[in-house]
């Protein structure tokens, strides 16, 4: 495991792997055991780790000490990221706009690998959260905000293996041939549509930020397909399109800061 020339520290490594795993399972707890196995790590070794995580916070245990899953530090962290960031900041304005004159739930998300991850929402009124919660990860082939992303590159700086796409929905992409083709559209009218692609029953519309070449960022409307109207619709089209110009306009790309990767 090698990055820029450097060795990976394979303890290091270790812990990464350990607490994307127990993130992942979110409020399902995990046991030494399956860790050890499902990291293909010692079982002492695992403990080792487990306790020293949990000492330090990043990891929390059960009263029996049998049961374990991600610690606060964790969400420290995450804070951390989204204050830090000016773009984030500078963005969540305007995702109050879009909201105000819409009525639905506007997302901001960015492009991490082959997935998109919710960085802001603004919750519409009118029906319950779906698939909104700040920090969740999506395939990004499977919605608005990834599809829009992917748009933004060529077809062969796709970033997906060969082989079927893992389905959200019976109408999320499961072919290559079948996303490009999309992705051909999005490029043509400017936009991503997301038709129960995600979640059933929800519609998205996407629209990749370009303050960055390619674009890493995007917003989308959600709006349940019971009440999407061909009218609302447009007018969906029109408000986030506008939006989208509104934030261009405000964050154009920045010098003089750090180039994160």
């Amino acid at each position: 495991m090698e990055s820029r020339g450097v060795r990976g520290v394979k303890s290091a490594a270790r812990t990464v792997a350990l607490l994307e795993l127990l993130a992942a399972r979110g409020e399902q707890p995990s046991r030494l055991d399956e860790l050890a196995e499902d990291l293909d790590v010692p079982r002492s070794s695992m403990y080792q780790l487990l306790q020293t995580l949990v000492d330090c916070g990043w990891v929390r245990s059960d009263a029996t000490g049998s049961l374990y899953g991600i610690g606060i530090r964790a969400l420290l962290t995450g804070t951390s990221y989204l204050d830090g960031d000016r773009r984030i900041r500078a963005v969540r304005p305007y995702l109050d706009e879009a909201s105000d004159a819409l009525g639905e739930t506007i997302h901001l998300a960015r492009l991490d690998g082959c997935d998109v991850v919710y960085l802001a929402t603004r919750e519409s009124h009118e029906y319950l959260r779906t698939i909104s919660r700040v920090g969740r990860r999506v395939p990004a082939h499977a919605g608005a905000l990834g599809k829009a992303l992917l748009a933004e590159r060529s077809d062969d700086e796709l970033p997906f293996p060969n082989g079927p796409l893992t389905p959200l929905t019976e109408n999320t992409h499961t072919s290559r041939a079948a996303l490009l083709a999309d992705l051909a559209k999005v490029r043509e009218r400017g936009y991503s549509i997301d038709r129960e692609e995600t979640v059933p029953g929800i519609a998205g519309f996407g629209f990749a930020l370009r303050y960055d070449a390619p674009a890493t960022d995007a917003i989308s409307c959600s709006v349940p397909v019971a009440r999407l109207t061909q009218a609302h619709e447009v007018r969906i089209v029109a408000v986030m399109r506008d939006v989208r110009a509104e934030i261009e306009s405000d964050l154009p790309p920045v010098t003089g800061a750090p180039d994160w990767r």
